[in-house]
């Protein structure tokens, strides 16, 4: 396959994004996304995934949506933005919105313990010096539930997740693992039970507040607190385990998660969520009270619970995460056939989103990568965009240059993957795949003469030559370097 320049779709978040300068159009920003676009299909290949779809945003701009392979195996349905996944815990997010907008309202208090609103919460409290467990303990994981119900609703063959009225049911038959406000403990009975406390104080059905008060207002149309059945075989992904010994993935049964739902049981889109990414950067930016005040929403992004190793911190449903001197906040999804993740970096208001029909996967990394390729390209196009001047790079480079006619892969066989050469900073660069940093594995090269190009070294010095093979329509079909010949395979 190969990798020409894609037209980038651009579905605007709010009419801002309409504006005549887009962040889109910029020149470093679309090879930056290139790039992302290469190594991510190289990753899914070589990995085996059936299908990822992603978006990148930056404050009210959708700046790249994209779909990646296929959505069901046997059917052959092209991955596209507008596909529908599970997003299994970052369904969190959602619920935890919901008991904060309530809050906002007067309706409860983040220190009410959970048996003032729910008076059937018989848990047993195998630690009865600790304080209460309150709402605020369920919000931050540290009220020392249980990670789950008592059912095995993670296994095959069926995942009998169960009913609202079962949970309720086995609920007395379970005790606190420790003391609340001592460890961090992820728990999906926890989020499960906050969604009782939003049915309970609304009076609605948990589903039927969250259209109403959420979904609706922030127009997620394709965002549910279920997966639609009605998709499937349509937009619903299918969704498939882990790679086996053989490397191959089966397919998983589609399921509900029922009265988990309000922990794990969402889908939606990565059109959807970069739409909920705007909003909250919105939010955080006018100070305006929309669906949340704002006040609200920095609240639950801040550091609510740090657990006593330093290492894992919790806000308000959301989960705050430190990479070097960069804090992101957001969720990740793992449902049986389906991994997601959406990361913000609410400094410089770009989120991330990745979603994938496969368990076993790594969409946390895919994030953190993209947003290590594209940050840079955004600052640098925000910079020039005031300035009035373009990003594109001009790095030595004869202006009647094609570059696109050696873009491609090229396979490495039998020594390793591929070689994919790109347009990058006014030349070209090889990327190797597959590879789980980019930027690491990209080399950049530098035009000598004709059809031949050096590699620059860190310190700028040129090594060896790489010469590409052009054949008698103008096309590169092979290159060479150390006087080996590396076929074009796209």
């Amino acid at each position: 396959m190969r990798f020409a320049m894609v037209a980038v779709l651009l579905l605007a978040v709010t009419p801002a994004s309409f504006s005549e300068e887009r962040l889109a159009d910029d020149p470093g920003v679309t090879e930056a996304l290139r790039l992302v676009e290469t190594w991510v299909e190289g990753q899914r290949t070589y990995e085996g995934i059936p299908g990822i779809s992603a978006a990148v945003v930056h404050d009210q701009e959708l700046i790249w949506e994209h779909g990646f392979g296929v959505t069901d195996r046997e059917r052959g349905t092209r991955a596209t933005p507008g596909t529908i996944y599970s997003i299994c815990s970052i369904s969190k997010l959602f619920t935890s919105v919901a008991v904060m907008q309530l809050r906002d309202h007067e309706q409860l208090a983040l220190s009410d313990p959970v048996s003032e609103h729910l008076p059937w919460f018989n848990l047993r409290q195998a630690h009865p010096e600790g304080p209460p467990i309150t709402l605020w303990g369920l919000l931050t994981h540290s009220s020392g539930l249980p990670r789950e119900s008592d059912y095995p609703y993670w296994n095959l063959p069926d995942f009998p997740f169960p009913t609202r009225e079962e949970m309720k049911a086995r609920l007395g038959e379970q005790e606190t693992l420790y003391p609340a406000s001592k460890y961090f403990q992820y728990s999906n009975l926890g989020l499960s039970l906050l969604g009782e406390v939003v049915a309970e104080v609304s009076g609605q059905s948990f589903g039927e507040y969250v259209q109403r008060q959420i979904l609706a207002p922030l127009d997620l149309a394709d965002t549910r607190p279920e997966l639609p059945e009605f998709e499937r075989g349509k937009r619903m992904a299918t969704g498939y385990g882990a790679k086996a010994r053989d490397g191959s993935r089966a397919e998983v049964p589609f399921f509900q998660a029922l009265g988990i739902a309000p922990a794990a049981g969402f889908s939606s889109t990565v059109r959807d969520l970069a739409k909920f990414a705007s909003w909250q950067f919105r939010l955080l930016e006018s100070g305006d009270d929309e669906v949340l005040a704002a006040n609200t929403l920095r609240e639950m992004h801040r550091v609510q619970w740090l657990d006593p190793d330093w290492e894992t911190a919790r806000g308000l449903g959301f989960g705050v995460y430190r990479v070097n001197d960069t804090t992101f906040v957001g969720h990740g999804g793992s449902c049986p056939g389906f991994r997601s993740t959406l990361r913000l970096q609410t400094d410089k208001r770009i989120a991330v989103i990745f979603m994938a029909n496969s368990s076993g996967v790594a969409p946390e990394a895919w994030a953190g990568r993209t947003y290590q390729i594209m940050a840079p390209a955004i600052a640098e196009a925000l910079e020039s965009k005031d300035d009035g001047e373009s990003t594109e790079s001009v790095e030595d480079t004869e202006p009647e240059i094609d570059f696109e006619r050696y873009a491609g892969n090229y396979s490495l066989a039998p020594w390793g993957g591929e070689m994919a050469v790109i347009p990058w900073k006014g030349s070209l660069a090889v990327v190797y795949l597959p590879t789980d940093d980019p930027l690491e594995a990209l080399a950049k090269l530098r035009h000598v003469e004709d059809h031949t190009f050096r590699r620059v070294r860190d310190d700028d010095a040129l090594g060896e030559e790489i010469v590409f093979e052009i054949d008698a329509e103008g096309r590169s079909v092979a290159l060479r370097r150390h006087s080996l010949s590396w076929p074009r395979v796209d």
